[in-house]
C-alpha cells in the first residue's frame, strides 16, 4: 500500500503542480481525483465534465491538458476517456479509497449535505483526528467527524469512543454505505452546505491523512 500512495502522490502533485504546461491552476488535487472518478464511469465531454467536478471552462481546459500530457486520458467521439494508465491510476485510487459515498442526515452527520471517504488501513496515523477535521474545514466544509475501525466497531478518533453504543441508528446508517469491519480502516465523513463541499472536505482530508 505504502508504494502505491507514494506513486499515487508523485503523479497528481505532478499534474497539478503550477510548472506543468498550461495557466496557472485555479483547480485542486481533488479535481483531478473527481475527473478520474467520473472518467472512470463513463466518457464525458469538456462540458459535462466541467459541471460534474465543479470548476469553470478555462479550469476544465488545463485539467483536460494536464491528464492527456500525463498520458491519463485521450479523446473520442463520446468524450473524454481514461487511457489504460489512466484505469490502472483510477484502481490505485481505489485500493487507497475503497469506498466513498454520500452519508445521510444522523445524529453525528447532522450537516444537510455529508460525504465518507473510508482510508484503508491508515488507523495508526490517526492522533486525535483533530488535524483531519481542520483541513476538512480549511476545504469547504462545516465540520467532519474521523472514526476508525476497530474489531468490527466503529471509534471516534478524538475520544476513541465506540458510536454503537450510544448512536446506534447513525452507526447503522453509515456502516449500511461504507461497511468496515478491518481494523485500522479510517472514515472521514465531512458535512456542508452543498454536496461538493462536502466531498471536497472529505477529500482533502483523505488525502492529508495519507500524504503524511
Amino acid at each position: 500500500m505504502k508504494n502505491i500512495v507514494l506513486a499515487l502522490k508523485k503523479l497528481i502533485t505532478a499534474t497539478v503542480d503550477k510548472k506543468a504546461p498550461g495557466p496557472s491552476t485555479t483547480f485542486t488535487l481533488f479535481h483531478i481525483f473527481c475527473a478520474l472518478e467520473n472518467l472512470a464511469q463513463k466518457p464525458l465531454g469538456r462540458n459535462k465534465l466541467a459541471d460534474k467536478i465543479g470548476v469553470g471552462d478555462g479550469a476544465v481546459r488545463t485539467i483536460i491538458n494536464r491528464l492527456k500530457v500525463a498520458e491519463l486520458i485521450s479523446n473520442t467521439k463520446e468524450g473524454c476517456v481514461l487511457t489504460q494508465g489512466g484505469q490502472e491510476v483510477w484502481r490505485q485510487f481505489e485500493q487507497v479509497f475503497p469506498k466513498r459515498t454520500e452519508i445521510p442526515k444522523t445524529e453525528i452527520t447532522p450537516s444537510e449535505f455529508n460525504y465518507g471517504f473510508m482510508v484503508k488501513g491508515c488507523g495508526d496515523s490517526i492522533k486525535s483526528g483533530i488535524d483531519q477535521r481542520d483541513t476538512a474545514i480549511i476545504a469547504g466544509a462545516k465540520r467532519a467527524i474521523v472514526l476508525i475501525a476497530k474489531q468490527g466497531h466503529l471509534h471516534v478518533a478524538s475520544v476513541d469512543q465506540c458510536i454503537e453504543k450510544e448512536y446506534g441508528k447513525a452507526a447503522l446508517e453509515i456502516l449500511k454505505r461504507i461497511a468496515s469491519y478491518d481494523n485500522k480502516d479510517v472514515i472521514i465523513i465531512a458535512g456542508a452546505e452543498t454536496p461538493l463541499k462536502a466531498k471536497m472536505g472529505a477529500f482533502a482530508a483523505a488525502w492529508s491523512l495519507i500524504d503524511n
